[in-house]
């Protein structure tokens, strides 16, 4: 497996003994249970679990949306008060402005924060075309088909060159074959960025392709059951390509994570 994290004890965000409870219809909601996680530098971590076992939940704390009823949400040490530019998150819907066009959609967050002109041109074209959308610039969102709206709510992330990404089941509401190429997209561009990504799903075989470390839940209220360290990425993306989804190593931890799941229900 290669290398891609720093000292164990550098962190880019920490959680510390999270809880998350809410008030629901019928009393208070325990939605996460004693969450403790150390994500590193360029780790690529997808997260599994049970239907409303707070997944997303946990990705909004990390994002900044929510603050937890009791723990400690880190980044670089620092608590985590409020959503900034540091976190980019892509959600299941592309986030796109309808009556901008894509150029400037993807380019609206560098003018937020007052680039200068020529850099904000420099930037969204580079990255228009490293999701593989230089010639669509000028296009509105309805122009667009589903695979090519969620690479351009991607390149409005990335354009901001956040220091983690953070994802909630992108690629859900995509047919089978821009999903696949949608995964391959996101692959690429982690080998080339070295971002740190956080990705959320209810595919195992998606997780498997993408992660160096996956992480399953309970169901609610949510906590962690297990992790795995996985290196599929790296043979799926090389020579060995996608017959490393069929070797006994791969289908022995696909079944681990399949009955870890299914026994909570």
């Amino acid at each position: 497996m290669e290398e891609r994290m720093n000292d164990k004890n550098n962190y880019v965000v920490t959680l510390k003994d999270i809880n998350l409870r809410y008030s629901g219809e019928k009393g208070e909601v325990t939605a996460l249970k004693d969450v403790n996680l150390n994500i590193e530098e360029g780790e690529f971590i997808c997260v599994l679990g049970p239907s409303g076992c707070g997944k997303s939940t946990l990705l909004k704390i990390i994002a900044g949306f929510h603050q937890p009823s009791d723990g400690e949400a880190k980044m670089d040490g620092k608590p985590i008060k409020g959503a900034d530019w540091h976190r980019g998150v892509v959600f299941q819907a592309p986030t796109l402005y309808p009556w901008l066009n894509i150029y400037d959609n993807v380019s609206f967050g560098l003018k937020m924060r007052k680039f200068p002109k020529s850099q904000i041109e420099e930037l969204t074209k580079s990255y228009l075309e490293l999701v593989g959308l230089k010639d669509f610039g000028k296009h509105k969102p309805y122009e667009l088909s589903g695979g090519m709206k969620q690479r351009a709510s991607l390149a409005r992330v990335l354009v901001n060159k956040p220091r983690m990404i953070l994802m909630d089941e992108p690629f859900g509401a995509l047919d089978a074959l821009t999903r696949q190429n949608m995964q391959a997209l996101i692959r690429d561009i982690w080998n080339k960025t070295e971002n740190t990504v956080f990705l959320i799903t209810h595919d195992v075989d998606e997780a498997l392709a993408l992660a160096t470390r996956i992480i399953v839940m309970s169901s609610r209220p949510g906590r962690i059951v297990k992790e795995f360290k996985t290196d599929f990425t790296y043979d799926i993306a090389g020579v060995n390509q996608e017959s490393s989804r069929y070797t006994s190593e791969y289908m022995q931890i696909r079944e681990e994570i399949l009955n870890i799941i299914n026994s909570q229900h």
